[in-house]
């Protein structure tokens, strides 16, 4: 997508909380079936936080589309060369463009750099763009790593 850049930044910075706002709006609706409630928004930044998206556990990236940020993703380091995708987010109005096709790249690199050589990631059955985005990123099934209430589907990719 042209003009979109991909900045690392701090979990609580102000373009981080916009964005990862609205990646709880989207998967909280889409969860429910229907617009989601502030307040269910709040209850699931609460219950999953990003602050651990820095430093030596992991990093979070946002997508800048004209100074407004429009995606977002981020990699957990959670073992030896093993690191989990999280909060991988595109807006709609971004979406179809290639931006989360760059933001996957962007974040296989960024994992790659620090040594990580195997991603995984679960994603619920709902989120019909996202399971289409890892497939055509070359992630594939894998058996459960966890028992998480919302994995559905669990994913790996082995980096180059």
């Amino acid at each position: 997508m042209p003009g979109l850049t991909f900045v690392t930044t701090d979990p609580g910075s102000p373009a981080a909380a916009v964005v990862l706002r609205a990646y709880y709006d989207d998967i909280v609706g889409r969860y429910w079936g229907r617009a989601a409630w502030p307040a269910e928004v709040d209850s699931a930044m609460a219950d999953e936080p990003s602050d651990d998206l820095q430093g030596d556990t992991g990093v979070l990236v946002v997508g800048m589309l004209d100074d407004e940020p429009v995606a977002c993703g981020g990699v957990r380091f959670v073992g030896a060369r093993l690191g989990e995708l999280t909060r991988v987010y595109v807006a709609a109005g971004a979406r179809g463009t290639g931006a989360g096709t760059g933001l996957l790249a962007h974040l296989e690199a960024l994992a790659a750099d620090a040594g990580i050589t195997r991603l995984r990631l679960t994603v619920r059955s709902d989120l019909v763009e996202a399971r289409r985005l890892y497939a055509r990123s070359g992630y594939l099934e894998v058996d459960p790593f966890n028992t998480e209430p919302y994995a559905e589907h669990w994913l790996a990719k082995e980096l180059h």
